[in-house]
């Protein structure tokens, strides 16, 4: 079942979302060659604890992974775009950090990533960061009373299709609210005019991610948890949380 959240219920997730988008902030501030992924989870665990938030992702462990995750991001370079591990591995020049964060305050929940280079940027990367980009402000704008989730998932498809990016349906947007990850899933492509009617008081995390390369395979780390392409192209990873009101989308994830 698909719950609608009242305007209160929403503000409250809007309160989760500040959090969330603040702590993507700082992450993005102190990322830096040298910088451990370790300690840039530490930068987004003091921004949580500071707020009052509880990490969605800590602790976390769905039916594919082997082991509870041990962040409170998700840290995933280069090749890998998806559930990275926060580790002792340092970053370097040039690299493409993906970080997803999750929080909750008073039991309602908030979820968003973003993608960006460190230190000197290669072209490529800045070319796919701006595709991930586009495809998420895509999906956003679909996002209107009226519309079906199919509106959603093929708006964020047909920018991956024009610019020949990767992209695979396994992993998408799904629905938010007292819980991370609820009803319905969103693809990250589709047919228009089909699934759910959108309606006033939806809350969706709507998440586009795409590899530089046309493949669109995977494959999962030893540690159960980070997703990497199967040719070893590089990721980008953007999404926000999205309310669906009578004035248009609100995005909830804002610092």
């Amino acid at each position: 079942m698909v719950e609608l959240k009242t305007a209160a219920e929403i503000e409250q997730m809007r309160e989760a979302g500040r959090v969330v988008g603040t702590a993507l902030a700082a992450v993005k501030k102190q990322a830096a060659a040298g910088v451990s992924l370790r300690e840039l989870d530490e930068v987004a665990r003091d921004v949580l604890r500071s707020a009052g938030a509880v990490s969605l992702f800590e602790g976390y462990q769905p039916g594919f992974a082997t082991s509870p995750f041990s962040g409170v991001i998700c840290t995933s370079v280069n090749d890998a775009v998806l559930h990275g591990l926060p580790s002792d591995l340092r970053l370097e020049d040039g690299d493409l950090l993906n970080v997803d964060c999750g929080a909750s305050i008073n039991g309602w929940c908030a979820d968003a990533a973003t993608s960006f280079c460190v230190g000197t940027p290669r072209p490529e990367d800045l070319e796919l960061i701006a595709t991930t980009e586009e495809a998420l402000a895509a999906g956003i704008a679909a996002a209107v009373e009226g519309n079906r989730i199919g509106d959603i998932s093929a708006a964020i498809g047909r920018i991956g299709k024009r610019d020949n990016v990767g992209t695979n349906l396994d992993f998408g947007g799904h629905g938010v609210g007292r819980r991370m990850h609820e009803d319905p899933h969103i693809a990250n492509g589709g047919r228009p005019g089909r699934g759910l009617k959108l309606l006033a008081g939806h809350v969706f995390a709507i998440e586009p991610w795409f590899w530089a390369g046309p493949g669109s395979t995977y494959i999962i780390d030893e540690d159960g948890w980070t997703l990497r392409s199967a040719d070893h192209t590089r990721g980008a990873h953007a999404e926000h949380t999205v309310a669906i009101t009578p004035e248009g989308p609100q995005i909830l994830t804002l610092p």
